[in-house]
């Protein structure tokens, strides 16, 4: 099929109908999704039949050789296509919606050629959670001749959050896929910094206590699942983890709140032993003094409240909207974090002495 390139000016009003989908099976130059010559980075639910991920962030990366590779999606249930990147060989990214079955990717000589796969947005307002899923992205497999990846230890950080975390209006200050980019947001920007393994995991409208948009959970229901029915892998292994939540649960009181959060924290600290936890100051302040405590109830010296006061200026242009950060926003959030993830944390040793070791 032919490739088409979307510009973003046709991108939202996209729709697409009932379209069979991509089937893998019974085609030897088909490469599943589960296999291992295709990386991923993010929460993706993987079977021999689906890599499905809901997350704006999320990305997959694989080799080839060969002037041309095609992507295969199952668009069968989805109305809303989520909008991805395609960078071949380091090179432009193109962006594309997942409105069809079959994607061309195109590359120049016999290579061998990588290619990078991020996930733009996908559209939190529609139905993301429960399959059928009405957007997302639903990788069926590659068809073409992959080669096998050359795999390193990298650092692993996760980032939890709203929309804010999602890259909503990142680029300008509509609610929509066009204006949206995971991959302009902090989480990608740190973890590219850093050179290190990524999950972008963010919803709008959710809170700790708040369900989000497109019929997702709270957030500490939806920890831990990729969404209905698809368990996530696990942070056990994580570096660090970066919760910025709280911006979303203004209408509840300090007390529901802070056992919520504590709740979560709980959480994320069983899940991840070992990772340094970050708890965000929510950039407007919300229940910043009730997250600051719950930190310091808990005692935890690898759980750290993160004052983010003073890391934003709306007269600067650091955001689009009222909640959302812009690119540049971004951009300065990411470099704080930056600093701040590659600086050991104070630990206190035996002797009692330190050393360093819009809605959103």
């Amino acid at each position: 099929m032919r490739r088409t390139l979307l510009t973003v000016a046709t991108l939202a009003g996209l729709l697409v109908g009932a379209v069979p989908p991509a089937v893998a099976s019974g085609d030897d130059n088909v490469v599943r999704p589960d296999d291992g010559r295709i990386a991923y980075e993010g929460h993706w639910g993987r079977t021999a039949e689906a890599a499905v991920t809901v997350n704006s962030g999320s990305r997959l990366r694989f080799r080839f050789t060969g002037t041309a590779v095609h992507a295969l999606f199952d668009v069968t249930s989805i109305t809303v296509p989520a909008q991805i990147y395609v960078s071949v060989d380091g090179g432009p990214k193109e962006v594309y919606a997942v409105g069809r079955p079959d994607l061309e990717i195109r590359a120049a000589g016999r290579g061998p050629h990588a290619v990078e796969i991020s996930v733009k947005d996908v559209f939190s307002r529609a139905n993301r959670w429960v399959p059928p899923l009405e957007t997302g992205v639903v990788l069926t497999g590659i068809r073409g001749h992959l080669l096998s990846q050359h795999r390193a230890q990298k650092p692993q950080l996760a980032f939890y959050g709203d929309s804010i975390t999602q890259g909503v209006m990142a680029l300008c200050d509509v609610n929509t896929s066009d204006c949206a980019d995971g991959t302009a947001a902090y989480p990608t920007l740190v973890a590219d910094a850093l050179h290190a393994s990524l999950t972008q995991v963010g919803f709008g409208r959710q809170g700790v206590i708040r369900t989000g948009n497109g019929g997702v959970p709270a957030a500490t229901d939806a920890y831990g699942w990729n969404y209905a029915g698809s368990r996530a892998d696990s942070d056990r292994r994580a570096d660090a983890i970066v919760l910025n939540q709280g911006t979303n649960d203004a209408a509840f009181g300090s007390a529901e709140f802070k056992a919520a959060y504590r709740a979560l924290l709980t959480r994320l600290r069983a899940a991840a032993p070992h990772a340094r936890i970050l708890a965000l100051r929510p950039f407007d302040g919300t229940h910043a003094v009730d997250i600051a405590a719950v930190v310091d109830e808990l005692a935890d010296p690898r759980i750290e409240f993160v004052d983010t006061t003073g890391w934003l200026d709306a007269a600067q242009g650091d955001f689009n909207g009222t909640v959302h950060p812009s690119a540049q926003g971004h951009r300065k959030v990411a470099d704080r974090l930056i600093d701040l993830i590659a600086k050991k944390p104070a630990t206190t040793t035996p002797e009692g002495t330190t050393s360093s070791d819009d809605h959103a």
